[in-house]
């Protein structure tokens, strides 16, 4: 064991994960939570009061340091800039033009990649030429057919913004940009799930990830929009958008029995890769599958740096590019202790569980304090999902393991 706190000790494996070769992905938030829509559900929404100075657009002083310190970080030769948000484009053009401009002066050889996620709205033929003749990969985020994307993404004069965000996504499609899909799981999708696959599949989508909604809330004052409390708040209240864990388990059985005997190999789903991953004993490609987390800080618009992006409280900030070295921020045993959390905080009921390889607790912002401690309010449906497609997942194990195509799974009639 390794000491690195008078009252922490950690593993020879976490030491080897934490304290080798750095390399992480960086979230970036250009525009902090400025957002042209006001989605219910968003938890970003009401943060921009943490960035000093409230809202606006990165300056070219922070963005050139953190493409710089990022490229100076990273010793595997690789750079995942994601560009998030709030709405990433209300950034404008010419701040990415100046993003790769930084990137090819700082780069040094290095590969880099770029992602950027966005709700569409505001794409046009021209933000459509630009993300494709910069190979920008694109999120779009949709939530499924009109009347479900509509009931909580709308905008602040409460206009729906399904249209405008298929508009942009045709944009994207004319100029051949790459793109995937987020779609958040809500009440409104429960019961839904095959419908919803199916619509995406109808516009394009190849790669989809689905992310659950599973907020807790709390008021602050009458008449403004209810806060979306941190998981240890014990007075928050679940807000009313939340999908169920059954609901959520069964969205995600219902696509998977399709799938399975339909589209393995021509359709991907995060959760589906992540499951087998799990199953096959290797890393998942999702960081809420993983044993530890920390590996995705996020930088606000004013350099500030958290651990991460759905842990942007007043009390977890790290530091700010401008003053601390990205490096020593994101290699801190602060960090490094906040990522092993995720593992070592696991309830008694978490390690008994048959699933916990390929959950691993899942993500620790639906870890809600109960009587219990903090239990994953989907645990549920993820039991439901694991259990369902177990068989599943081992024959396609049982495949990969004979050097054969999992996609060989859909002429098996029975496992």
């Amino acid at each position: 064991m390794l000491n690195v706190r008078d009252d922490r000790t950690i593993s020879l494996n976490d030491a080897r994960e934490f304290y080798g070769p750095l390399s992480f992905n960086l979230m970036v938030k250009p525009a902090g939570s400025s957002c042209n829509l006001d989605c219910m559900y968003c938890y970003y929404a009401g943060k921009s009061g943490l960035a000093e100075g409230g809202n606006g657009v990165m300056s070219m002083d922070v963005l050139e340091t953190l493409v710089k310190e990022y490229a100076a970080a990273d010793d595997m030769g690789e750079l995942t800039f994601n560009w998030h948000g709030g709405e990433p484009l209300l950034a404008g053009l010419d701040f990415y033009r100046k993003a790769l401009g930084f990137q090819k002066k700082y780069a040094s050889g290095k590969k880099v990649y770029n992602t950027i996620q966005t709700n569409g709205t505001l794409i046009n033929d021209e933000w459509a030429d630009f993300l494709a003749e910069n190979d920008f990969l694109v999120g779009i985020s949709i939530d499924g057919p009109e009347d479900i994307h509509d009931r909580y993404r709308r905008d602040r004069g409460l206009r729906p913004s399904f249209e405008r965000t298929m508009a942009g996504l045709q944009c994207l499609k004319k100029a051949d940009a790459q793109f995937n899909t987020m779609s958040v799981i809500s009440k409104a999708s429960e019961g839904r799930g095959l419908e919803t696959y199916s619509f995406l599949k109808s516009v394009g989508s190849r790669y989809m990830q689905f992310m659950p909604a599973v907020e807790r809330i709390s008021f602050s004052e009458a008449g403004k929009r209810p806060r979306i409390a941190p998981p240890s708040d014990p007075d928050a209240v679940p807000a009313p958008w939340s999908v169920s864990g059954p609901g959520f388990g069964r969205f995600m059985c219902d696509i998977f029995d399709w799938w399975v005997k339909n589209d393995v190999g021509k359709y991907y789903v995060g959760l589906f890769d992540a499951t087998l991953a799990g199953w096959c004993g290797v890393m998942p490609g999702t960081c809420i599958y993983g044993e530890t987390c920390g590996k995705n800080p996020v930088i606000e618009r004013n350099g500030d740096i958290y651990p991460c992006d759905h842990f942007v409280y007043d009390g977890t900030l790290m530091g700010n590019i401008m003053s601390s070295s990205l490096r020593n921020i994101v290699s801190s045993p602060s960090q490094a202790f906040f990522g092993m959390e995720k593992r070592d905080e696991l309830p008694e009921g978490c390690l008994k569980c048959p699933y916990l390889h390929v959950c691993n607790g899942e993500c620790p912002k639906h870890r809600f304090v109960t009587d219990g401690g903090r239990i994953n309010m989907l645990c549920d449906g993820y039991r439901l999902f694991y259990s369902h497609t177990e068989p599943y997942m081992l024959k396609m194990r049982e495949l990969l393991e004979a050097d054969l195509s999992p996609a060989k799974i859909m002429s098996m009639q029975e496992l």
